[in-house]
């Protein structure tokens, strides 16, 4: 029916709900899409559109689905509770518009998070960025492929961003580990990095900040394919989630295994780096060049 479909971008939370719809199917039953819609008494169509939040389910149909499944108990009910919350948009949800698809999810799955544990090789986390900083890395980045108002819009959000992370009752903890390299790629200049050495410094005072710089001289580690970050969320039946970002586009990893993999790889590269001490002492001699 037209009431219940989806007639804007699905909010975060509806993507969340849909995807773990989508999981337990797979993971606890030997449903295919086709069987499972029949045993619902629903076309393989409606329960598609469900599992790729193309269509608002209502709470009676996840509690149709969870019955089905086999799901009960807390993890019912807080399935059931949190399918009643997912049309509330955030404050990222005015971005989906005029960013690419992929980083307006980033940004709405981030603002979600509990916690978030990323690996960055070529620039500094977005939510350790200055105003500067962000303005030349969009800039450099899309200058030859998009409008300056591209540019502007970026940077703008970045902003948003961070004021939202900043502003949150209990915000989302932060552990990142940035690659050496990146502290001496001069974005903007040495006046640009300067002021983002202070910034990170000041950060790492928060209480929810965790801030280690991996050595040129550790040598081999599981980041130096590319950076990643796991994502973690208050509900506890939501999974974790890596993201996984490239030029044109983004990989959302969900799978368990592969899942525990990164987070395996990441507590790896954390014993490797520098101490959040020694770390923050490199930043303060960056400083002072």
């Amino acid at each position: 029916m037209l009431d219940h479909m989806t007639a804007r971008p699905p909010t975060i939370r509806e993507r969340r709900l849909a995807g773990e719809l989508r999981r337990l199917r797979e993971s606890t039953t030997p449903l295919n899409l086709e069987e499972a819609a029949e045993r619902l008494g629903w076309s393989k169509t409606k329960l598609s559109r469900i599992e790729n939040a193309l269509r608002r389910v209502t709470a009676a149909e996840v509690q149709q689905i969870l019955t089905l499944y086999g799901v009960s108990g807390p993890r019912f009910d807080a399935l059931v509770d949190f399918s009643r919350t997912t049309r509330q948009r955030g404050w990222w949800d005015i971005y989906e518009n005029s960013l690419p698809t992929d980083y307006a999810t980033y940004m709405g799955l981030e603002a979600e998070a509990e916690w978030l544990n990323s690996y960055t090789m070529g620039l500094v986390h977005g939510l350790m960025q200055t105003d500067d900083y962000t303005h030349h890395v969009a800039k450099s980045i899309l200058m030859r492929f998009s409008p300056t108002s591209e540019v502007e819009r970026r940077v703008t959000a970045r902003m948003a961003r961070q004021k939202a992370w900043a502003e949150r009752e209990d915000p989302t903890r932060l552990w990142t580990i940035l690659d050496e390299t990146a502290l001496h790629r001069v974005i903007g200049g040495p006046g640009v990095m300067r002021d983002q050495y202070r910034r990170i410094i000041e950060l790492t005072e928060q209480p929810n900040v965790m801030f280690q710089i991996m050595p040129v001289a550790a040598g081999g580690h599981p980041g130096v394919v590319g950076s990643f970050a796991v994502l973690g969320f208050r509900e506890r039946f939501t999974p974790n989630v890596v993201y996984v970002e490239n030029m044109t586009s983004a990989l959302y990893i969900e799978d368990e295994k592969e899942v525990h993999t990164y987070s395996l790889a990441f507590e790896q590269m954390a014993a490797m780096a520098l101490s959040p001490e020694e770390s923050v002492a490199m930043l303060e001699r960056l400083v002072r060049q």
